[in-house]
């Protein structure tokens, strides 16, 4: 027996449209015990509502992230594709302060992006960045052990001299990962694209005003006079609630700025997340 399409019922005619909202806020990546990263484990929930929310018409995602984890990115990303293409729903992006490195990876995740024209966009390249304290132990009289087994399994030791060969493995590495970030780029907009790859692949931001010039957005606008200029002044925008963690495992709703993860779960992990996260904004003036 067919189901009915209830869509075509009068009253339901007469209701106005809705779009779910999803706010993809902070730092990509695992987090310490304070505070939750955006991660495919604490956003697949949130998503799978959005694309079920009765009479959904589109799903909008607010992003405001200077990037973080690739391989989180990846995953949801890729995750957002899968409901679209699931429940035949459109997804529009809006960058917010920014939408950088992986969280612009996240925004090739719509099918339209919208930007403000000072919001920040694009960053696509792989960063890594650390300090070197070999001089340090040696003015001081600290000697290091570290016992392994298997030449490799340590490099890149901060507190030894750097090897070039070490580092060679590290650029092999991020080269792989960028060219992921390419292809996911060139599969989402490949056609809109207004400038040479070596300019847009290079690691270079822009302000949303030059991004649109350049084809990484689609238009300039927020959210609610976008979506309003598409659905009509009706539409309804319904927000879908995501849980952060705050103070060890209780969950709690609303707005947090969520932290790579640098710590293993301790006060001292979460100093250091909040400090790395501040070095990710800082990249991008904000």
């Amino acid at each position: 027996m067919n189901r009915p399409n209830v869509e075509t019922w009068p009253l339901i005619r007469r209701l106005p449209p809705v779009v779910s909202v999803v706010r993809l806020q902070g730092a990509i990546g695992a987090a310490g015990t304070l505070r939750g990263g955006m991660t495919l484990a604490g956003l697949a929930g949130p998503l799978y509502r959005a694309f079920k929310t009765p009479r959904v018409k589109a799903v909008a995602l607010a992003i405001n992230s200077p990037g973080g984890s690739p391989v989180q990115s990846a995953l949801l990303a890729q995750r957002i594709r899968d409901l679209a293409r699931e429940h035949d729903v459109p997804v529009y992006a809006f960058c917010e302060d920014a939408a950088a490195s992986g969280g612009y990876w996240l925004a090739c995740a719509a099918d339209q992006i919208h930007a403000h024209p000072s919001s920040i966009v694009g960053s696509i390249g792989v960063v890594s960045a650390g300090f070197g304290f070999p001089e340090l132990l040696r003015r001081h009289g600290v000697e290091r052990r570290v016992y392994t087994s298997g030449e490799k399994k340590v490099i890149l030791d901060p507190f030894e001299e750097e090897d070039p060969d070490d580092v060679a493995r590290l650029k092999g590495i991020q080269a792989d990962i960028h060219e992921q970030f390419k292809a996911m780029v060139r599969e989402r907009r490949g056609g809109k694209l207004h400038a040479d790859e070596a300019d847009i692949f290079s690691g270079a931001f822009w302000t949303g005003q030059r991004a649109f010039e350049l084809g990484l957005v689609d238009g300039l606008g927020e959210m609610r006079s976008t979506l309003r200029g598409i659905y009509g002044p009706r539409v309804r925008l319904r927000e879908v609630p995501i849980q952060r963690k705050l103070f060890g495992r209780i969950p709690i709703g609303g707005r947090s700025t969520p932290a790579a993860d640098t710590g293993g779960g301790t006060w001292t992990g979460d100093v250091l997340a909040g400090l790395e996260e501040r070095a990710l904004w800082g990249r991008y003036g904000l």
